[in-house]
């Protein structure tokens, strides 16, 4: 379905409009899509950052080594990684180099939502992209670096 058609829309965009709301209308559909974790009381966000940790192999990372790899920029990294620490996902010690630093690790129990979810997650990612063949997907993740400027 077109993007006019989705969103109802009466008259033409112009194609640089078009192209902006469909990349956001099809962001906030993936998200819609993604939301199993709600069922495991956790949000994207805070799966972002359980991954980001389980990525560290057992060294610590630090918050600003969490935000500058989430996903999200704009979440509030402390309130994530606080509201893990809670759940029991994930720990925080004092760095016994450098009192003023924070070390954040993950916790069994946040690699065993992981090992739960990786699968799930690799599932509805497939069925997302399941109407793109390999080189269209190849394509897309071209032209999305390319629209970021991360080429």
């Amino acid at each position: 379905m077109s993007i006019e058609r989705s969103i109802k829309s009466t008259k033409p965009m112009a194609i640089d409009t078009k192209t902006v709301i469909n990349i956001m209308y099809t962001s906030r559909h993936i998200e819609k899509t993604i939301d199993q974790f709600r069922q495991h009381d956790l949000t994207m966000q805070q799966y972002n950052v359980l991954r980001i940790l389980r990525g560290q192999k057992g060294q610590p990372a630090n918050l600003s080594t969490i935000q500058e790899r989430m996903i999200d920029k704009n979440s509030n990294t402390t309130r994530l990684v606080d509201k893990l620490i809670e759940k029991g996902l994930t720990r925080r010690q004092q760095c016994e180099a450098n009192r003023r630093k924070v070390e954040i690790f993950i916790t069994d129990k946040g690699m065993d939502l992981l090992s739960t979810l990786d699968p799930l997650t690799e599932k509805i990612n497939r069925e997302i992209v399941s109407n793109l063949s390999h080189t269209e997907k190849e394509k897309l993740n071209q032209l999305l670096d390319k629209l970021r400027n991360d080429e």
